[in-house]
């Protein structure tokens, strides 16, 4: 069976920029110095956690016309029943123009992430953004977690 890393890229393009799952594309080091260092969800991520993440993960780079990464979304999934969205940035200078919605929209259109029962994210400021798109606050008498909530500071 294929894994994620081994099927064919999906690509989008609207207006110039280009989403793409192609790995080869995707800039590693932009995407942990953002998460490391300007993201609230995981400020202060290992460079060994958050390679983990990424070999594991569904990763859609997001690129401005000139072929540079702006903008990242990762899905953790089993491509059958759940598929977590996470990690989801516009960098500054590039918000304001759609392209958040745009990432989250192309996320959720990908041929193999069709027929879940259940997408899952977390977020402290974006729930507007999300009920666009059909999430809703989880049922707190159903969900429940188990959070280690500086499990991406440690090396393993």
């Amino acid at each position: 069976m294929k894994t994620a890393a081994t099927h064919a890229p999906f690509e989008a393009r609207k207006d110039g920029f280009t989403i793409s799952t192609d790995p080869a594309r995707l800039d590693r080091d932009l995407v942990f110095r953002f998460l490391h260092e300007e993201s609230y969800w995981s400020a202060g991520i290992t460079r060994s956690f958050f390679e983990r993440a990424l070999d594991a993960g569904v990763n859609f780079g997001l690129y401005e016309p000139g072929g540079a990464q702006i903008g990242f979304a990762r899905v953790a999934t089993d491509f059958a029943t759940l598929a977590h969205l996470a990690d989801v940035f516009v960098l500054p200078g590039h918000r304001g123009q759609g392209l958040g919605r745009w990432l989250v929209a192309t996320v959720l259109a990908h041929p193999r992430l069709q027929g879940l029962r259940r997408w899952t994210l977390t977020t402290d400021d974006a729930h507007a953004l999300y009920s666009e798109f059909g999430f809703v606050a989880a049922d707190p008498a159903t969900q429940m977690q188990r959070l280690d909530a500086d499990a991406h500071k440690r090396e393993v």
